[in-house]
C-alpha cells in the first residue's frame, strides 16, 4: 500500500511539472472543464433544491393536492367547490386529514404604515395536516376558526421579523387585521414551505356550517390532504374518482363533466418547471460532453507530441499500464482543477439566480451548494477525468516502440489511431453544439413571437395599483365600495399629468377572473351541467377608454349604469361574440349571468379581446359589468398619465388615502412592468438555454480549430511537397478548409437528426413555433457551418503561408 501511495504521489508531482511546462495547454483544458463542470454544478443545485430534495413537511410523501378536473375543457387543476370538498371529507377513507386553503389579501393597520398582506385562509387543523410546528406559540384551535371574520392568526417568520422586530411577546397579543382586532397565536419557522405563493400570515377559517353550498355554483378552494399510512396517491385517486362519479349523478346541474385529480404535493409544486429544468440538465450535460471531447483532443495532441517520451520510457522498462495510469492521473488532476473552479463559478451563478428570483421557480432560498451538490461535483470530476482521459491513455499505451523511435517522435505512424479519435471528437462536438443551438434558436423564435402578441390595449403610460378594502361594515355593501372608488378616482383625475383613470377587479396579464355560467334569454335551457361559462370582470366607468381597448359595437358603460339600482348592463368580449353569437348582432340581447341572483341584463357593447392570461394564454369569453352590481371588496386602479407614470405615484397614493387614511395600496407598478413579468418565465428559459448554446458553440469552435491546427502541423512536410510541385496558396487554403468542413458537415448532419428527435422535449415550452421548425434548423446549420469555416480558416491560412523550403526540411 505504501508503494502504491508513493507511486501515485510521483504521478501527481510529474503531472504538475508537465502542466507547469505547458501553461497554455493547462489553461485551455482547465477553462473548458470549469465551464462544463460549473454549469452542471449550478443546474444540479437548482434541480436538487426543486426536484430532488423532500419538502420541509412531516412525511411529505403522504401529502397530496386534490383538484377538480373539468373533463370537457381538459382543465385538470381546477379549484374546488366547497360542496364537493365537504362530500369528499365525509365519504373518502383514504385520507388521514384534510384542509382547505384560500389565498387572499388582508390589510394590516394600527402599527406603522398600512400594509396589504398575502394571506392563506386555512382550517384549524391545517398545520397538523402538513406537519409543521410553530417556532413560537401554538397552532389554531377549532373554536378559533371564523366564517366571515378573522379570530386568530399565525404569522410567518418574515412578517414577524420585518413588522414586529422579532418580538417574542407578540404571541398572545392582538393586532388589527381588516379593521378588527385578532389574536396572534403563533409564529411559523422560516423553513415553512409555501404551497403556492408565500403567505405572510395564516388565518383560521371554516366553511359556514349553516350554508347550503350547492345553492350557488362556485369553485374557489385549494385542498391539501394527508394520506393514511400505506395508501398511495393512485389508490386515493381511484376512491375519489368513484365519489366524484356519484356526485355527478346526484348533482348533474353542478357536477356534470367534473372529475377529481389527486396529485402528490411535491409534483404539484414542480409541475410548472419540471420540463424546463430537465431540459437545462440535459443541456449542461451536452456542454460537459463537448468540454470533455475538447480536452480529450488536447490530450491526444499532447500524447502525439510526447510519443517519443513514451517510447523511451517503454524502452527503459516502464510497463504500459503505468503509462496509462500516468495519463489518467493527469486527466483526473485537470478535472479536479476544473471542479474547484467550476464550484466557484456555480456558487456565483446560483447566487445571481437567487438575487434575480426568477418568476415561477419555487424554493429559491433553498438553492445552496450543499454537501450533496459538492459530492455530485466530486463524482462528476472523477468521472469526467476518466472519460476524457481514457482514450488518450489507451492510445498512448498502444504506442509502437520501434516505429515511434524510428520516426523521431512524430506521430505519423505510432499514434495514427489518435487521428480517427480526434476527428470523431470534433464530429461529436459539432453535433452536440448543433442540438443546443437548435434548442436555443427555437426558444428565441418562440420568445420573439410572444413579444409580437398585442395585449389588446395600449400599455404605455399606464400606472396600476391594487386597493383591497377592509371587511368592515363601512365597505360591506357594493354601493359603499363603489362610492369610495368613484371619489378616489375623481380626485386622481383632477391631478396634473393624469389623462384618465378607472378601475377593474382582475387586471390584464395577471390571470383569469371569476369563471361563471350564464344563459341567453330566449334560448332553450342547456342540459344540466352544460351551461356555457364566461369570465366575469366588474369594472368602473371609463375603464375601456383608460386602457384604450377598442369598441367594436355599441357603447361603453356609463356613470348611470354604475348605480346599484340601475338596470343591469353588460359589455361582452369579441371572443364571447364568436362563441355565443357567431351569426347575429349581440347588441340588445339579454344574458342571465350567475351573480347570486336571476336578474337578466342587456348587452350594450362589444369590446376587443384582451390577453388577461398573458401573451401565450387562452383568450376566453369575458363579460364586463358595473362594479356597483356586485361587491367584491377589491379593485385595481389603472391611471393613464401624460408622462412617466411612476412620477405621479406619490400624488396618486395621497389622493386614494384622502378618503381612508389607513387604506393600504399594493402592487404599485406600471403596466409595462406587468407586460414584462408576463413573459418572465419564457425569457428566463430562453436566456439560460442560449447561454449554454453559446458556450457549446465556442467550445466546438475551439475544438475544430485545435484539430485543424494539429493536422496542419502533422502535414507540414506534405504541404511543402505540394507547394514545391506547383500548388498555390489558394489550393492549400481550400484543401485545409475543405478537410475541416467535411468533419463539420458530418457533425451538422448528426446534430440535425438528433435535434429533430430531441427538440420535441421543448414542445410544451414553445409558442406558435413547431419543434422541427425548418427555418430554425436551416439557420442554425448555416451558423454552425460558418463558425466551423472560420475555425478552419486560421490554420488553413497559416498552412498556405508556409515557406516550401522550410516545410520540406520538416521531413
Amino acid at each position: 500500500m505504501r508503494t502504491l501511495g508513493h507511486t501515485v504521489a510521483m504521478d501527481l508531482r510529474y503531472a504538475l511539472r508537465i502542466f507547469a511546462r505547458n501553461p497554455a495547454f493547462t489553461m485551455l483544458a482547465v477553462c473548458a472543464l470549469t465551464l462544463g463542470i460549473g454549469a452542471n454544478t449550478a443546474i444540479f443545485t437548482v434541480v436538487d433544491a426543486v426536484l430532488l430534495r423532500p419538502l420541509g413537511f412531516r412525511e411529505p410523501e403522504r401529502l397530496v393536492m386534490v383538484w377538480e378536473h373539468q373533463k370537457q375543457r381538459g382543465r385538470q387543476f381546477n379549484v374546488v367547490a366547497p360542496a364537493n370538498y365537504l362530500d369528499w371529507k365525509n365519504e373518502a377513507k383514504s385520507f388521514e386529514s384534510w384542509s382547505l386553503l384560500q389565498g387572499m389579501t388582508m390589510n394590516l393597520t394600527g402599527q406603522g404604515e398600512p400594509e396589504e398582506l398575502p394571506v392563506d385562509l386555512v382550517e384549524s387543523g391545517y398545520f397538523e395536516t402538513v406537519g409543521v410546528q410553530p417556532m413560537l406559540g401554538r397552532t389554531f384551535r377549532p373554536e378559533e376558526a371564523g366564517v366571515r371574520e378573522a379570530r386568530a392568526v399565525v404569522l410567518s417568520d418574515a412578517l414577524w421579523q420585518r413588522r414586529f422586530g422579532a418580538d417574542r411577546s407578540i404571541v398572545g397579543r392582538s393586532i388589527r387585521v381588516d379593521g378588527e382586532l385578532v389574536n396572534v397565536v403563533g409564529v411559523m419557522p422560516a423553513t415553512m414551505p409555501a404551497i403556492g405563493r408565500q403567505p405572510q400570515m395564516w388565518v383560521a377559517f371554516q366553511l359556514d356550517p349553516a350554508r347550503n353550498y350547492r345553492q350557488r355554483a362556485g369553485r374557489y378552494l385549494r385542498v391539501v390532504a394527508r394520506l393514511r399510512p400505506g395508501v398511495s396517491a393512485e389508490q386515493a385517486q381511484s376512491e375519489l374518482a368513484g365519489i366524484a362519479a356519484r356526485l355527478e349523478q346526484r348533482h348533474p346541474d353542478f357536477n356534470k363533466n367534473w372529475g377529481v385529480n389527486v396529485v402528490r404535493l411535491h409534483e404539484n409544486m414542480t409541475r410548472g418547471v419540471r420540463t424546463a429544468l430537465l431540459v437545462f440538465l440535459s443541456a449542461v450535460g451536452f456542454v460537459l460532453l463537448i468540454a470533455c471531447a475538447n480536452v480529450a483532443n488536447l490530450l491526444l495532441a499532447r500524447a502525439a507530441a510526447r510519443s517519443r517520451e513514451m517510447a523511451v520510457r517503454l524502452s527503459l522498462g516502464a510497463v504500459r499500464g503505468r503509462l496509462i495510469r500516468q495519463v489518467l492521473t493527469e486527466s483526473v488532476l485537470l478535472a479536479a482543477a476544473g471542479a474547484v473552479l467550476g464550484s466557484a463559478l456555480a456558487y456565483w451563478g446560483v447566487e445571481a439566480l437567487r438575487a434575480a428570483k426568477p418568476q415561477g421557480l419555487p424554493r429559491i432560498d433553498e438553492m445552496v451548494l450543499s454537501g450533496r451538490v459538492l459530492a455530485f461535483t466530486a463524482f462528476l470530476a472523477v468521472l469526467t477525468g476518466i472519460a476524457f482521459g481514457l482514450a488518450p491513455a489507451l492510445v498512448a499505451g498502444r504506442a509502437n516502440l520501434n516505429d515511434t523511435l524510428k520516426q523521431g517522435g512524430r506521430a505519423g505512424g505510432a499514434l495514427s489511431g489518435g487521428r480517427r479519435l480526434r476527428n470523431a471528437f470534433v464530429v461529436l462536438q459539432v453535433a452536440l453544439s448543433l442540438v443546443l443551438l437548435t434548442g436555443a434558436g427555437l426558444m428565441i423564435r418562440s420568445f420573439a413571437k410572444l413579444l409580437e402578441v398585442a395585449p389588446g390595449f395600449e400599455p404605455k403610460h399606464l400606472l396600476t395599483m391594487q386597493i383591497n378594502l377592509p371587511r368592515d361594515p363601512q365597505f360591506r355593501e357594493a354601493g359603499k365600495q363603489t362610492a369610495y372608488y368613484a371619489a378616489a378616482l375623481d380626485r386622481i383625475r383632477r391631478l396634473p399629468g393624469v389623462a384618465a383613470a378607472s378601475a377593474i377587479t382582475w387586471m390584464p396579464l395577471t390571470g383569469p377572473g371569476a369563471a361563471t355560467s350564464f344563459t341567453v334569454e330566449g334560448r332553450p335551457q342547456p342540459p344540466a351541467g352544460e351551461l356555457p361559462v364566461t369570465e366575469a370582470r366588474p369594472v368602473m366607468p371609463g375603464y375601456f377608454e383608460t386602457m384604450r381597448i377598442p369598441l367594436l359595437r355599441g357603447r361603453w358603460l356609463t356613470e348611470q349604469d354604475n348605480r346599484p339600482e340601475a338596470p343591469r348592463r353588460f359589455i361582452v368580449s369579441e371572443a364571447m361574440v364568436r362563441q355565443i353569437f357567431p351569426n347575429e348582432d349581440p347588441i340588445g340581447k339579454r344574458l342571465k349571468v350567475s351573480m347570486g341572483d336571476d336578474q337578466a341584463g342587456e348587452i350594450v357593447g362589444v369590446a376587443g379581446d384582451i390577453k388577461y392570461n398573458g401573451p401565450d394564454g387562452e383568450v376566453r369569453p369575458t363579460v364586463y359589468y358595473p362594479l356597483a352590481h356586485l361587491a367584491v371588496g377589491f379593485a385595481t386602479f389603472v391611471v393613464r398619465t401624460e408622462g412617466e407614470p411612476m412620477t405621479l405615484a406619490p400624488a396618486i397614493t395621497r389622493a386614494i388615502r384622502e378618503g381612508a387614511p389607513n387604506q393600504p395600496i399594493s402592487e404599485l407598478r406600471t403596466m409595462e412592468e406587468y407586460l414584462s413579468r408576463s413573459v418572465a418565465q419564457p425569457r428566463f428559459r430562453t436566456a439560460i438555454l442560449s447561454i449554454f448554446a453559446i458556450i457549446a458553440l465556442a467550445l466546438a469552435a475551439v475544438g475544430v480549430y485545435g484539430v485543424m491546427s494539429y493536422a496542419v502541423s502533422q502535414r507540414t512536410g506534405e504541404i511543402g511537397v505540394r507547394m514545391a510541385l506547383g500548388a498555390r496558396q489558394g489550393d492549400v487554403l481550400r484543401m485545409v478548409v475543405f478537410d475541416g468542413l467535411k468533419l463539420a458537415a458530418l457533425g451538422v448532419a448528426a446534430g440535425a437528426v438528433s435535434s429533430a428527435a430531441l427538440t420535441r422535449w421543448l414542445k410544451t415550452l414553445l409558442f406558435e413555433v413547431d419543434a422541427t421548425d425548418p427555418l430554425t434548423f436551416a439557420s442554425v446549420a448555416g451558423t454552425m457551418a460558418l463558425v466551423a469555416a472560420l475555425a478552419c480558416y486560421l490554420p488553413a491560412r497559416r498552412a498556405a503561408r508556409l515557406d516550401p523550403t522550410v516545410a520540406l526540411r520538416y521531413e
